[in-house]
């Protein structure tokens, strides 16, 4: 996969020289609170980069790597689509670095890619990223309850939003 560059930040394939950077954003109290995991979490963004279903890209801004963009594709014919996954560091929330980051990434899977349909499923309560979501042009779809368990154990509700590639903000 190429760099992809938006207006304010740039996408490239992650490496393992990366895991360290994003487990710390992974760690934050703020971005751990959506992204669950254990106690390595620099493992499990390994193991994310070694999943052949699953390509991950680092988010870099203001020179430094500032999160991770992933995204699958579902290529069976008849459901052909792709979703997309986000977490950026707390402290450059509220800049617009992740709407430039999904509507980067969703302008590739769109033209390049040839996705005529994206889905992307943040908690139902995170308003910030549905915010940031409807700004590229993601729609909701539908709650999703009881979508998944929570740090604290219980079941959360999840929103489904979708985007066709003619809705896409550029």
């Amino acid at each position: 996969m190429t760099v992809l560059h938006g207006t304010h930040v740039v996408l490239r394939p992650a490496t393992e020289d990366d895991v360290p950077a994003l487990a710390a954003i992974r760690a934050t109290p703020e971005v751990r609170a959506r992204w669950r995991g254990g106690d390595d979490l620099a493992a499990e963004v390994a193991e994310d980069l070694a999943d052949p279903g699953t390509h991950v890209l680092t988010v870099e801004a203001e020179g430094r790597i500032v999160g991770l963009i992933q995204w699958y594709a579902e290529d069976d014919p008849e459901y052909r689509h792709a979703g997309i996954d986000l977490f950026l560091d707390p402290a450059v929330h509220g800049r617009g670095l992740g709407t430039d980051a999904v509507r980067t990434l969703a302008r590739h899977l769109v033209d390049d890619r040839g996705h005529h349909r994206l889905v992307i499923d943040p908690a139902a309560d995170n308003a910030p990223a549905i915010r940031c979501y409807t700004k590229v042009g993601f729609r909701p779809v539908g709650i999703m309850r009881q979508y998944e368990r929570g740090a604290d154990g219980t079941w959360h509700d999840g929103l489904l939003m979708d985007l066709l590639a003619d809705e896409l903000e550029r």
